[in-house]
Parts: C-alpha cells; structure tokens; sequence
C-alpha cells in the first residue's frame, strides 16, 4: 500500500511537473512570436517599476512630513508643560511635603488636556527616578507606561537630557505605536521627568490612505499605459503582419496578392510600396518564365532538330571512319577526329535534351530494387581505361553483400559515371576512392580524390551548368559541362541528397545519398560528407603510394531537397565486410 501511495504520489508529481513545463514552453513560444506581447510586457514592467519607485518616494515623504509635524507639536507641548510644572512645585521644598502628590497628579491631568476619556489618547506622565519611593510617578489617564517608557531613554533624561523615540506598546488602551518624548523638571525638591506619550494612529492611518491612493492612481496608470502601448503596436503590428501573409502568399506562388492601403500614413506609405513591389516582381517572374520557357523551347527544338542532320552526317561518317586505312594519313586522322567530335557532339545534344526533360519536369523515375554493388563495380571498369592512361588508381570500398535500393539504376549508374569521372579527371595521379555504404533507411556512395580540390566558394559552383574550376586545364574526357548538374537533378528526382566538400590542396569529395526505399524521406546518411582524412595536408607520391593526410579548409555545400545530413561520421559506416579492391 505504501509503495502504490509513493507511485502515485511520484506520477502526481511528474504530471504536474510536465503541466509547468508545457505552460513555459507555451509561453515562451508566445513571447517569441508576439512582438506586441513583448512590446506591452515590457511596458508594464518598466511603467510597474517607475511607479513603484514613486510611489514609495510620495508615501514615505508624506509619512516624514507627518512625523515632522507631530515631532514639532509634541515638542512644543513639552516645553510649555516643563514650565508649567516647574511653576506649580516651585512652592514645594522638600519632597515628602504634604500635597506634593495631589498637585503632581492635578498637574499631568492639566497637561493631558483635563479629560479623563482621553479622546486625544495622549498620555502625560510625572515621574521623579532620583527620589523614587518619595515621589510616586503619577500618569494621566491613569496607565502603565513601563511597557513603552524604555530604561535607555529614562536614564537619558534622568542625566538632564531631551531624549525621544517611537515605540509600540500596549499601556492599556490597545497596541499602538507611540510617539515619546521626555525632559527633565528641575525643581527645588529635586529633578522631575516629565513625559508625553502621543499615538501615531492617526498619521499612520494618514500616510496608510496617502500610499493606497498613489498606489490605487499608479496602477490606473500602468494599466492605461499598457492600454495605450496595446493599441500602438497594434496599429504598427497589423500592417506589419498583413505584409508578412502577403509576401507568405507571394512566395507560394500567388502573385495577384496586394496589401490594403488605408490613409497617408508612414504605414500606408509602406503598404503602397510593397504593392509596387509586388507588382514589379510579378511582372518580372512572367517574364522570367517566358523567356525560361522560350529558351527550353529552344534547346530541345534545337536540340530534336540536330538529331536529324546529325544522323545523316554520322552514317557518312561511320562510312568513311570505317574505310579510313585506305586513305592518306592527313585524310584518316582527320576521320578520326571527325568521328570523335561528333561522338562529343552527340553526348552533347543527349545532355542538353536530358536538361531540357528537366526544366520542363517530364523527367520520370523508373524505380526498382537495385544491387548497387554491381552498378559500382560496372561505373569502375567502364572508366578503368581512362585512369590507367591518366595514372589514377582506382580503389573500391564496398559490402560484401548485396546492397538493395528502390532507384533508378540507369540514372544512378549516370550520377556515379559523372562524378567518378569528374575524379578522375582532377585527381592530379592520386588515388580515387569510391566507397559504398548503407543503413536501415539510406544508401550512400562517396567519391574522393586527392587532387586541386575546391576553393572557398567554389563548392557552391560545382554544380552550375558548364562551370568549371579551372578552364584553363586541358580536359581528359571531353565532357560536356553537364554532368554534374543532370547529376543534382538525378539525384532531386529520388528525393536525395547531392553534396560537395572539398578544399584547396585537399582533394574534394562528392556524396550520393538515396533512400533505401523510394518516396521515404532523408533524415541521415550512412557516410559522412567531410572525408577523415581532410585533417592534414596530402603529400603522398603520385604514383598512389603511402599517404599524408592534414588540416582541412574549405566548405561543405549540401545540396537536394533535404537537409545535410548528419555530422561526421566514422568512415566507412554502414559497412558489412567491406572490402577494397584497386581497379
């Protein structure tokens, strides 16, 4: 029983624990996306503060003011009553003279006022401390003061002094908080103290009504100023938010959207330029997109009507390709270089009507399970000729088993052809690596080289159409320029990721990752981005020997329809009996 009261008691605590917590993140999210929320709050809080301040500095000089005023009246009824009473014993010699007691008594009842109610509630008190048990203390009305008459403040005035304090005590009639001051009576009997005890309460009940009403007024302030600042940023706000759901609705696509425009003012003045803004834009996107669609109009007409011409000129020249032994040397080299142009030129034309397929979104995806090991394997002896010529050692970095994806294995094999050729092309004689790797809701295939590698902001160019990093270097493979960008769009039509790191010196490293399963949505990759060897500098030999590896710089470009990816990973993750085989 008393363990399932402790689980209770502990589930009780943890729901409202959880309830605070989700109010905080409530209001913590209110406060950020308010900023007339945050705008009034801190109105109030400055307003609350500075009234505050006020009010305090009013009501504790009203109180002083009061006390001054009682200080000062008391002090006068003081001096007027110490020589009345020196006057009324002056007939007196000795103290245990017979009356002395009655007049003492007549006495303090003539200072307190002569009336026993004691409406006024001061209390007068004759005391005489240096005969004591001759002269008794006589008060009027008829109280115990020990309980507010200090034996501090009696031996002050017992030694010849006007002493004074506040104190609260009960004489008889109530707690209450007195007002006393005491001066010595000299006489020819000897000293006599003399005492006036006057209450407080009404300058408290004074100063008490002084601060509610600067109180009561400040908070009626606050609360208008609050009001007031409301109002204000409203006024400011709404238009502010009427453009950002204008410019939400631009941004979507919805160009005919405008802002209401109401009056002259600075924020009508803003609406009317956003509109004109608006209506600029507008005009200028249709005339982007017509002439966007004018120009891939006229690459793919171009394009399907040099296939024609182009046919017929490769018929003759397969014809005189094929019949070029029997030729002069000057006439059967020209044949070849004949016959080599125009396998460019049509790598070209398939390239540009590829592009065009895109612009005009009628590119399909023929997905289906697909081992991506043989594709791997089938791109690395395809392009094992042309590094051999180059010098570049081709290394493999893959599973074992079968690596299993919905892709289109056609465009895939495309993208990798792209950029291990790309590699190959700026590998400098280094190795290139290309390394294959899977998880549970992702495959990814990693190109790395150890060439020029990519300067500071290059890697945001690397997949522009017909952009190259060094146009003055002679190219190996005659490409088009295209490459990597049908490889970006390739790579976009599986809802992957294309991504670039690479620094000067370095190398670069180029990375494919797709889901596993086609439609998912990315969220990790198996291989990371910045290779583990971009932490030293590369000073191996050419010929693809041992390897020094150094400090990285350079950037990341992460380009597709999702996020980067994760953060570096261990190399080769995702790895199931890797194996690595120089082709």
């Amino acid at each position: 029983m008393a363990a399932r009261s402790r689980a209770a008691a502990r589930e009780l605590a943890r729901a409202v624990v959880g309830r605070f917590q989700g109010l905080a993140v409530a209001l913590h999210q209110t406060w950020r996306r308010s900023l007339q929320i945050r705008v009034v709050t801190i109105t109030l809080v400055a307003s609350s503060l500075l009234v505050g301040g006020f009010a305090y500095l009013v009501a504790d000089k009203i109180t002083n003011i009061l006390l001054a005023n009682a200080r000062t009246d008391v002090r006068l009824r003081l001096d007027s009553g110490r020589d009345y009473t020196a006057k009324q014993m002056a007939i007196y010699t000795e103290p245990q003279e017979a009356g002395l007691d009655d007049t003492l008594l007549n006495t303090v009842d003539y200072l307190a006022g002569g009336d026993p109610a004691q409406i006024s509630g001061v209390v007068v008190g004759l005391r005489a401390d240096r005969s004591s048990g001759v002269i008794e203390p006589q008060t009027s009305p008829d109280l115990n003061v020990s309980a507010v008459l200090t034996p501090e403040l009696r031996a002050e005035v017992s030694s010849g002094k006007i002493a004074r304090q506040i104190r609260t005590g009960d004489v008889g009639a109530g707690r209450t908080k007195y007002l006393v001051y005491g001066s010595p009576v000299p006489t020819r009997v000897g000293q006599v103290e003399l005492y006036y005890l006057v209450p407080l309460t009404r300058q408290e009940q004074t100063a008490a009504e002084a601060r509610a009403t600067v109180l009561a007024t400040g908070a009626a302030l606050v609360l208008l100023l609050g009001l007031l600042a409301a109002l204000v940023t409203r006024l400011v706000v709404s238009p502010v938010r009427a453009a950002a759901r204008t410019a939400q609705r631009l941004s979507a696509g919805l160009l005919d959207q405008r802002m209401t425009v109401n009056g002259e003012d600075d924020l009508a003045l803003l609406a009317a330029s956003f509109n004109q803004m608006a209506t600029n834009l507008q005009r200028q996107i249709l005339r982007l997109e017509e002439m966007s669609r004018l120009q891939r109009r006229f690459t793919s007409d171009v394009s399907h009507e040099l296939r024609t011409p182009l046919t017929t000129v490769r018929m003759a020249a397969d014809l005189i390709f094929t019949e070029r032994e029997g030729f002069d040397p000057a006439v059967a080299r020209s044949a070849e270089l004949l016959q080599a142009e125009l396998d460019r030129f049509e790598e070209l034309l398939t390239d540009l009507l590829e592009i065009s397929r895109f612009d005009a979104g009628f590119a399909m995806l023929d997905a289906e399970p697909t081992d991506l090991v043989p594709v791997v394997h089938r791109v690395a002896d395809r392009l094992r000729s042309l590094a051999d010529r180059i010098g570049v050692p081709l290394e493999l970095d893959v599973p074992d088993a079968p690596v299993i994806a919905e892709v289109d294995p056609r465009r895939v094999e495309r993208i990798l052809r792209n950029l291990v050729g790309n590699a190959v092309e700026h590998g400098e004689g280094r190795p290139v690596r290309v390394s294959l790797g899977l998880d549970d809701t992702a495959v990814a295939i990693t190109v790395r080289d150890h060439g020029i590698g990519l300067k500071p902001g290059e890697e945001k160019l690397v997949f522009n159409r017909f952009w190259r990093a060094d146009p003055s270097r002679a190219r190996q493979t005659g490409g088009t320029g295209l490459g990597l960008s049908i490889s970006l769009e390739d790579a976009r039509l599986h809802g992957g990721w294309l991504e670039a790191w690479g620094a000067p010196g370095q190398g670069a490293q180029f990375r494919l990752t797709l889901p596993a399963r086609a439609g998912d949505r990315l969220t990790t990759s198996p291989l990371r981005l910045v290779p583990a060897d971009a932490a030293l500098p590369f000073t191996g030999p050419r010929d693809g020997g041992p390897l020094a590896i150094g400090p990285a710089e350079g950037g990341v470009l992460a380009v597709g329809p999702g996020p980067t990816g994760p953060g570096p990973a261990p190399a080769g993750a995702g790895h199931r009996g890797a194996h690595e085989r120089a082709v």
